[in-house]
């Protein structure tokens, strides 16, 4: 039979409206896009609720290599494939991923973004936030929920990755964002939004911790450089001859060398000397005591304080307290030719030493003579065996920038970036989550607490997130949180509305304590007991008692919880396009 080409109008609408949809949410943000939402008051809503949509479906997989393969739409074509062709269907997968990534990666729009939230000026995303640091209401709620400060990295990348539509393209973006990071370690720039040489705040989220950590090994690299050539350059000055050739008589010397005279009279250089302890002197020669340059201390973020404890209780090592000891005994024997260990609890740990009554009052008449006639250790220090004695006798005056070092910044960076590519999403997401979302709530803080309208129905809502993000199955309530968040918005977006919907609230409280009221007017009348678990039960939390009525309100304008990013069935499939073709 012959063939008659057939054209449906209808048809031709509904198949352009589903690949325009599908053009939409395959879109990447622009610059120029999210430069004119930073003029909001706050974030979008519809940005944290693409986050929860990444929080609940990171919690199916483990790694983000299975959450980029999750979210890979699946093909008839594949799935006819049998299981004895895994490895080649495994094979070809990975090429393709690798090309799809690579051209993501390179895409004009994908590099713009990298380059404008690397910036150094740090000029994207920044709203009008009238948020002083030390100001102690604001920086509570941001630690209370465990987020990151105001215009930090981490605030930033959440909104970004919010943009995008689908869960691939946030993953994918993540990818992007921890190559650029490897690309700034290597050419040891700091990553923008992030203090340059602070410890971790373990008041803040894993991420920003992390953050702090590249960035304050970067700084603890280029003080060490630093160092060295400053010892270097001592040790060639103290080289050469004390009287100086003519060609050297009108230049000073960068840092006026300092000697230590021995009980002998011998004069020797000190290393790494920081500078005078105050009024301490040397018991034996009487030579000022020098603080020395230490080795700094490991950066330790929340989960490695939890690793090193656990592992002190399991096997009841202290021997990275030993290294450090040692580390500063060496030093102080560097800085101070001639010490002893007397001289070095005195400076290290004073309330190990006890000073006489008499040399309290006349120090210089003891001048030259034994050190117990300057004051006494402590019992502890004289017990036989005492660690610190032992470590006295086998250390070595060796500067700290000589020694071996206690901390590796190059290992300890290399590792978080290893985690970074392929952290679980859901820990990724959590965080970004939160960060956005305490980033709203601040901002609002500061636009809601004197407004008399919102003031109350705002500290309800702050308390209830506050309330839910510090418990440990936060992500259960995800959609309410999204909630909340909306709630925030219309008092700021459209106060007219969130009015409507306080009264709403307020009639529906108040109704429903009349209602309890005759309920217990009958009970009476029938001869009724109250019973204290009742009465409790009545005066429940007005939090509680309020966002459950605002929320299951018909009349409630919040919208629906997010999608979820499963795929549907054939059934709704069909349904759904029976509805659109209805419409159409």
């Amino acid at each position: 039979m012959a063939c008659v080409p057939f054209y449906d109008e209808n048809l031709y609408l509904l198949n352009m409206k589903q690949y325009q949809e599908a053009k939409a949410s395959e879109a990447i943000p622009t610059v120029e896009g999210l430069t004119v939402t930073a003029k909001e008051p706050i974030p979008p809503s519809s940005v944290l609720k693409q986050l929860a949509i990444a929080v609940e479906a990171g919690r199916k997989t483990n790694s983000m290599k299975d959450f980029l393969a999750s979210s890979t739409s699946s093909s008839p074509a594949r799935e006819k494939a049998g299981i004895s062709f895994s490895a080649v269907k495994a094979l070809v997968m990975r090429e393709k991923e690798d090309k799809l990534t690579s051209e993501f990666s390179s895409d004009e729009k994908v590099v713009h973004l990298i380059k404008s939230l690397f910036d150094p000026e740090g000029g994207f995303l920044s709203r009008k936030i009238n948020i002083n640091p030390e100001e102690t209401a604001i920086t509570s709620l941001l630690r209370d929920i465990h987020g990151a400060p105001p215009e930090s990295l981490v605030v930033k990348l959440a909104e970004v990755i919010g943009n995008f539509k689908t869960l691939r393209k946030m993953a994918l973006f993540w990818c992007r964002v921890v190559a650029e990071l490897k690309k700034h370690w290597s050419e040891e720039k700091y990553l923008p939004g992030v203090p340059l040489d602070d410890i971790p705040d373990l008041n803040s989220c894993l991420l920003y911790q992390q953050f702090q950590v590249i960035n304050c090994c970067i700084s603890r690299k280029m003080r060490y450089i630093i160092a060295t050539e400053s010892l270097e350059s001592m040790m060639k000055e103290a080289n050469s001859n004390i009287g100086r050739s003519d060609k050297y008589t009108d230049r000073a010397p960068a840092k006026p060398l300092l000697y230590a005279k021995l009980s002998t009279g011998e004069l020797v250089l000190r290393l790494g000397a920081h500078c005078p302890s105050g009024d301490l002197t040397m018991l034996e020669t009487g030579e000022p005591v020098y603080s020395p340059i230490t080795q700094e201390g490991p950066l330790l973020t929340e989960d490695l304080i939890k690793e090193t404890e656990e592992f002190v209780l399991r096997t009841g090592s202290v021997g990275a307290g030993c290294s450090q000891l040692l580390s500063d005994m060496q030093a102080f024997k560097a800085a101070n030719p001639g010490c002893i260990l007397e001289d070095f609890v005195r400076w290290h740990s004073p309330p190990d030493w006890t000073e006489s009554e008499a040399s309290v009052e006349d120090s210089d008449f003891f001048e030259g003579c034994e050190s117990s006639s300057r004051g006494q250790l402590s019992r502890r220090m004289q017990k036989e065996g005492n660690l610190w004695r032992e470590l006295w006798e086998t250390s070595k005056p060796v500067p700290a920038i000589k020694q071996a070092p206690l901390f590796d910044e190059d290992l300890a960076v290399e590792g978080i970036l290893d985690i970074y590519e392929d952290i679980p999403p859901f820990e990724l997401f959590g965080q970004l989550f939160v960060s956005l979302f305490g980033l709203g709530l601040a901002i609002a803080e500061t636009m809601l607490t004197d407004n008399s309208d919102f003031s109350k129905m705002f500290n309800d809502c702050k308390d209830y997130a506050v309330s839910t993000c510090q418990s440990n199955r936060w992500s259960e309530k995800v959609d309410e949180l999204v909630q909340v968040y909306e709630t925030v918005e219309m008092m700021l977006v459209n106060p007219e509305e969130a009015l409507k919907m306080t009264k709403q609230t307020e009639d529906s409280v108040l109704s429903t304590g009349e209602l309890k009221n005759r309920f217990k007017k009958l009970s009476h009348v029938f001869g009724g007991k109250d019973k204290p678990k009742d009465q409790v039960n009545t005066e429940e939390k007005p939090i509680r008692q309020a966002f459950s009525n605002f929320f299951d309100s018909k009349s409630s304008l919040f919208s629906k919880k997010p999608p979820k990013p499963a795929s549907l069935s054939p059934s709704q499939k069909s349904s759904s396009l029976e509805s659109d073709w209805t419409l159409v």
